[in-house]
């Protein structure tokens, strides 16, 4: 399947670190997280991406037009540098399309813009390009493929750390619980989708407001809950995380070096919600899973 990929943002919250390159291409160890994103897809065999540009997109183009494949890659040099033999290679069977989608797009309207380049497509998967995770992607798409929606996104536990409260009149407290603790997960940015998405994507509505609002009272929306490793790099926090995490092993996401990504419990019941932040609704989704609320928009890519 063809993979979309959002990576036109302006990532506001990582302008502190650098605005000298847009979001994606942060890097994590020696390739960028956007690199991580697709060589990940590459591992189940989903080597047709369509990337959706927009903030500096020539420094993304310029990138993947000046590749360096020795960088990641083993190889052996001779004649004194004059012959590079690779060991083995990432991207040589990768097609990439590059598409400016405009510079404040939100994500709806970026997947409306590369609609052309989808034709013929049943189903395809897209993805937010700055989130890394070990999500089992075949388990996810059979998942997908077997029930009647049109969406489907991973469902993941939250990585922030901090308490729900519940406040009854007067402003006295009912309960106070630990995020972890409340069943609630959050959109981690991994999703299916069937053509039928367009249909639901009116002009200039964001992706995970007005359309997946629409598809969840519908019963058309799903998510797959997944329990193993994911995280995603919105601050500079973020990025240090990763680049801790990738300097001292393992790199759970690194699915292509330690083989199938884990198993999870597709059918296992959850309470939902979209990526924080995000204002207060309450929506449903087909069964078995439930969606509690909220279902955040992902604007800034």
């Amino acid at each position: 399947m063809k993979v979309v990929l959002f990576c036109g943002g302006l990532g506001m919250r990582l302008r502190d670190y650098s605005e000298a390159i847009p979001k994606p291409m942060v890097p994590v160890g020696y390739r960028p997280i956007l690199w991580h994103v697709m060589r990940y897809y590459a591992h189940f065999g989903h080597k047709d991406f369509i990337l959706c540009l927009g903030y500096k997109a020539d420094t993304i183009k310029e990138y993947f037009l000046r590749y360096d494949e020795t960088v990641s890659n083993d190889f052996v040099m001779s004649e004194g540098g004059r012959k590079v033999d690779l060991l083995k290679s990432d991207i040589q069977d990768w097609k990439i399309t590059f598409v400016d989608t405009g510079v404040h797009a939100s994500v709806g309207m970026r997947l409306k813009a590369v609609q052309p380049f989808l034709e013929g497509e049943e189903m395809f998967l897209a993805n937010y390009s700055d989130g890394v995770s070990d999500l089992p992607l075949p388990a996810m798409i059979d998942y997908f493929r077997r029930r009647d929606a049109v969406a489907c996104f991973a469902g993941v536990c939250p990585t922030q750390s901090f308490h729900l409260v519940s406040v009854g009149a007067g402003g006295r407290v009912k309960s106070i619980r630990h995020v972890k603790d409340v069943g609630m997960r959050v959109n981690g940015g991994f999703f299916v989708f069937r053509k039928e998405i367009f249909d639901w994507v009116g002009p200039g509505e964001e992706l995970v407001e007005e359309p997946f609002q629409r598809l969840a009272a519908a019963g058309r929306l799903l998510a797959y809950p997944h329990d193993g490793f994911w995280a995603c790099m919105d601050t500079f926090k973020d990025k240090q995380l990763l680049e801790d995490i990738h300097a001292r092993g393992p790199v759970s996401w690194e699915v292509w070096k330690s083989g199938e990504a884990h198993d999870a419990r597709p059918d296992a019941p959850v309470v939902a919600a979209a990526r924080p932040p995000a204002p207060a609704a309450a929506v449903e989704a087909l069964e078995p899973l439930e969606i509690a609320a909220p279902m955040a928009a992902k604007a800034a890519n």
